[in-house]
């Protein structure tokens, strides 16, 4: 008399199977959550700073002769009007003439709605407006912050970045 081998897995070894991995993809899931959070956050500062790079740029060029301070896209205060400004470009004040641009695009906030035009997704100070002021005068462009409400890994708030 010959025995055959049973081949297949019981079902008790298919509910331990499922147990380990259930605990393996929950142990996962914070893990793959920060880790979205902080690529989302990388890509925050590196808006922040390649717009607010071009803004400075801007405002040097303009100090410098570089822009027409009769110009309509600066304000009196030598800042862009706004954000699409430093995409569009502004005429040169220098002999040779021409466009200076400062950014190729508006960086997209990795917190904003996808839904939103870039350029809304921003929330923008103008020079002569308070530090802590969430609606702008409109009249430039001389810092930018997200709208977003929430807490950053470490501790801060995104818009006060």
């Amino acid at each position: 008399m010959s025995l055959t081998a049973s081949r297949g897995l019981t079902l008790i070894e298919l509910l331990v199977t499922l147990t380990i991995l259930s605990i393996l993809a929950a142990a996962a899931m914070p893990y793959v959550e920060m880790t979205v959070t902080r690529s989302k956050e990388l890509e925050l500062r590196r808006a922040l700073r390649e717009v607010r790079t071009a803004i400075d740029r801007y405002h040097e060029d303009w100090l410098s002769g570089k822009i027409s301070k009769t110009s309509s896209s600066a304000s009196d205060d030598g800042y862009p009007r706004s954000l699409l400004m430093l995409v569009d470009g502004v005429e040169s004040a220098e002999a040779k003439g021409g466009k200076r641009r400062y950014l190729r695009r508006i960086p997209r906030d990795p917190f904003a709605s996808a839904d939103k035009p870039v350029e809304e997704q921003w929330l923008i100070r103008g020079y002569q407006d308070e530090i802590d002021a969430v609606v702008s005068s409109g009249n430039d462009v001389y810092d930018i912050h997200t709208y977003s409400e929430r807490t950053a890994l470490d501790g801060t708030l995104y818009r006060e970045w």
